[in-house]
């Protein structure tokens, strides 16, 4: 009972205070998952790559993506593994609990897009019902629906400005195309500001999407 009125007393804090510093509200991955589920997701949503729907009370079948891969950010911090990085780099902890990467995904969905990259697939070739996500392998690629290819651009462009993580010129060019095409929704800033009052940051490239034509990617 104790454990039940502290979370409800910390749900009740984030969303009525606000927080002004960087990325240090959430010290690890576990935090932001409890967080990730009862104040962001307290009501349930839609999952990002298929859209399908889940509640407050169920979300069976349904965990948490990270649009930029934490593989790539084991690599950018010359850690031998995710589990080294967690036990001795703070700066790889606060990276990883960044709710503004975090989209609630189809468990299948997660599994196959691992750490591809995202891109334009030629053909078709559903493998996941009537998930409109394709997947090549062999490039490692893959391809999401039109309607969440925003959010997804935004989500990377955010960890590429705040922390410095690299996004290829190739893949940048796509990701513009994608932020252009599909700009920043209502639930999308909404969100924004979720996030804001849990770990004081906001994904600049909501509040202001013109800000991505001044980005640089090697």
């Amino acid at each position: 009972m104790h454990s039940a009125v502290k979370w409800i007393s910390l749900i009740v804090w984030f969303l009525v205070t606000p927080v002004s510093a960087d990325q240090t509200g959430i010290k690890d991955y576990e935090e932001a998952r409890r967080l990730f589920w009862s104040v962001l997701y307290r009501s349930g949503g839609e999952t990002l790559y298929c859209g399908r729907e889940f509640t407050a009370r169920s979300h069976r079948g349904v965990n948490i993506e990270h649009v930029f891969p934490m593989s790539w950010v084991v690599r950018a911090l010359n850690c031998d593994r995710r589990k080294q990085c967690r036990k001795t780099n703070r700066r790889f902890n606060r990276i990883e609990a960044d709710l503004h990467n975090l989209y609630p995904s189809r468990m299948d969905i997660n599994d196959a897009r691992g750490s591809f990259r995202f891109g334009v697939i030629g053909g078709e070739r559903r493998a996941y019902g009537n998930c409109d996500f394709e997947v090549d392998e062999r490039r490692r690629i893959v391809e999401p629906q039109p309607a969440t290819r925003g959010e997804i651009a935004r989500a990377m462009f955010y960890m590429h400005e705040e922390y410095g993580l690299r996004i290829f010129k190739r893949s940048g060019r796509e990701l513009l195309r994608w932020h252009r095409e599909d700009p920043p929704s209502a639930h999308e800033r909404w969100r924004n500001g979720v996030i804001e009052r849990i770990q004081g940051t906001r994904n600049r490239f909501i509040d202001q999407p013109e800000r991505a034509a001044g980005l640089r990617f090697r």
